[in-house]
């Protein structure tokens, strides 16, 4: 199967299995394992960084493969043609895959909680709503466009009312005062508006209504049916990783300067920023990668704002309640 989507902007007998059970997991033969990220090396992934630094994939059984992402990488395909068990990705891209194509998707997991997606503003633009944003000029990518009018529309605002023009992930025009807002990742854009020396401040689409996950776990049914084990083995430790990073978010990025940060051109201090900035994004209190009934109402409602109808079986928790 050959998907059409778009990222960001876009997954022996009873006597011997009992005497394997019994043995250490270091001591038992690794089970090759291949995840896809969503996006090129940062803190938006520093959990699993720590989770392969302290061995805990291993710990688990695991012989853990980890494959950067980046503008040109579509999760989803990756998973379909084989190259990876299971990716991070975006609700909205897996579930209209699901339904205009047929694609054999399940998420298993939700890293965001709520979606570090939102509208970043100068302090003193008198952006902190959705319905300050009614006269201004508001830069989105293309691909977010049709988001952002179902947040305004959710929120009681004509999209015509505003003036949405292209934006290339690029501040340069905010911090002119060419625009009045952008769409952008609040856990990281702030940041690099602060080096140029002024001061940014934003909202999430998430407050306002378009509540939908982020880095969302998915795999094929067929990976599901036949390594449930290991994808579980996955998830603890994984789970385990985002725990230990999440204790003190200034700790692991600096250790990561010549390694999993190599050659990103971003500093360790926005690492640090972006580490700490996600942390209340990616809580739940029955722990990482929770999804609670409520919030996959919450995502499927908001994604029927877009025209992307989904359903709950496309969701499956149980491996969840397994860690």
């Amino acid at each position: 199967m050959t998907l059409r989507l778009n990222r960001r902007h876009f997954l022996g007998t009873a006597g011997a299995a009992a005497a394997a059970s019994s043995l250490p997991m270091r001591a038992m033969a690794a089970t090759p394992m291949t995840m896809q990220a969503a996006w090129i090396n940062d803190a938006e992934f520093a959990g699993y960084f720590l989770a392969m630094d302290k061995g805990y994939y291993t710990d688990e059984g695991l012989d853990l493969t980890y494959l950067s992402g980046g503008p040109d990488v579509i999760p989803e395909s990756t998973i379909i043609a084989g190259r990876a068990d299971l990716a991070l990705t975006t609700p909205d891209t897996t579930i209209k895959a699901i339904v205009d194509q047929g694609a054999p998707f399940k998420i298993i997991g939700a890293q965001y909680q709520k979606n570090p997606i939102g509208i970043v503003s100068l302090v003193g633009s008198g952006i902190n709503s959705p319905a300050d944003l009614v006269g201004k000029t508001l830069a989105v990518p293309p691909v977010n466009v049709i988001s952002v009018e179902a947040m305004l529309k959710l929120n009681n605002i004509d999209p015509a009312d505003v003036n949405i023009v292209p934006y290339a992930y690029d501040p340069t025009p905010l911090i002119k005062g060419e625009i009045d807002a952008s769409l952008d990742f609040t856990t990281n854009v702030p940041y690099t508006i602060s080096l140029q020396g002024v001061e940014a401040t934003s909202f999430l689409l998430y407050d306002f209504g378009y509540t939908t996950y982020n880095d969302t776990v998915v795999v094929t049914e067929e990976v599901l049916n036949t390594k449930r084990a290991e994808l579980v083995a996955w998830l603890r430790a994984s789970r385990k990783g985002w725990i230990e990073n999440n204790v003190d978010t200034t700790v692991w990025p600096p250790k990561w300067a010549d390694t999993h940060f190599a050659g990103t051109g971003r500093t360790i201090d926005n690492e640090i920023f972006f580490n700490e900035a996600q942390k209340p994004l990616m809580e739940n209190p029955a722990g990482i990668f929770a999804m609670t009934e409520e919030g996959i109402a919450a995502n499927l409602s908001a994604l029927a704002e877009v025209g992307i109808n989904g359903s709950r079986d496309m969701f499956d928790t149980t491996l969840l309640e397994e860690i």
